[in-house]
C-alpha cells in the first residue's frame, strides 16, 4: 500500500507511488466527520491510512504551489510535502483537527528553497503581461481593484519572502490568521504585521506602476 511503501522506498519511488496509486490500493475511507488529527493518529499504527490525508488536501495544495512556482514544479512540491508529512506524522499535534496549516507550512518551506525560481517567474509574468493569478483555470484576485497582471506580478516579486509567504498563504492557500500562525510557526501578531506590510508594499508598488503607465501614455 502507498503509505507502507514509504518506510522501504527511496524518496523518488515513494513520491511516484503517492502520486499515481489507484484508489483500490488504499485503505477504506475514514468515517464521515472524522478529522485529520484522528486519521493521522491512526496512521501511526496503520500507515496506509495516511493516504486519506493526501486525498483530502493534495488538490488544493497543488493549486497553491502551481500559483507560486508554475504547474511543472507543483507536482514535485506536493509529492515532497506528503513524503515529509508522512515521515513526521508521529510528531503531529493531535489538538489540531485540520492538517491543512501543517501541510501548507511544509509546502511553503519547500517553495522557499526555490525562491529565486519563484521571483524569476513573477518577473517573467511582469514582462509578458501574463496574469499570475490565472493558473490552470483558477481566476482569483488579490484585490478587486487589481486587473493588470503584469503590475501585480512585479509587485509580488518585490516583496520580502516572509511577507510574500504570509500574503499568498492567506490569499491563495485560504488560511485564516490563526492557521497562518500555525503554518509559519509564528505568533498571531507577527502574522498581522507581515500581512499589513505585504499589502502596503503591494499598494505602493501598484500605485507607482500605475502612475508611471499614466505618465508614459500622456507623453
Amino acid at each position: 500500500m502507498i503509505a507502507q511503501s514509504y518506510s522501504s522506498m527511496g524518496p523518488t519511488e515513494g513520491k511516484s507511488r503517492m502520486a499515481s496509486a489507484a484508489p483500490s490500493s488504499r485503505a477504506a475511507p475514514p468515517s464521515p466527520g472524522e478529522d485529520d488529527a484522528s486519521v493521522i493518529a491512526r496512521s501511526r499504527e496503520e500507515p496506509e491510512e495516511f493516504a486519506a490525508i493526501f486525498d483530502r488536501h493534495a488538490a488544493r495544495l497543488r493549486g497553491y504551489a502551481a500559483r507560486r512556482l508554475g504547474p511543472d514544479a507543483a507536482d514535485d512540491i506536493v509529492s515532497d510535502t506528503f513524503l515529509i508529512a508522512f515521515r513526521r506524522r508521529d510528531s503531529y499535534d493531535a489538538t489540531r483537527a485540520n492538517a491543512a496549516p501543517w501541510l501548507y507550512g511544509i509546502a511553503t518551506n519547500l517553495i522557499g528553497q526555490r525562491r529565486r525560481a519563484e521571483v524569476r517567474m513573477y518577473r517573467a509574468y511582469a514582462r509578458s503581461g501574463a496574469d499570475p493569478l490565472i493558473v490552470e483555470g483558477h481566476e482569483e484576485s488579490v484585490a478587486d481593484a487589481v486587473s493588470d497582471g503584469s503590475r501585480l506580478a512585479g509587485a509580488l516579486a518585490s516583496l520580502k519572502k516572509r511577507d510574500r509567504d504570509a500574503l499568498l498563504l492567506h490569499i491563495w492557500g485560504g488560511l485564516s490568521y490563526e492557521e497562518l500562525a500555525a503554518a509559519l510557526a509564528v505568533p498571531l501578531g507577527t502574522v498581522r504585521s507581515r500581512l499589513h506590510r505585504a499589502r502596503r508594499r503591494l499598494r505602493e508598488a501598484l500605485d507607482t506602476s500605475a502612475s508611471s503607465d499614466k505618465d508614459s501614455a500622456n507623453e
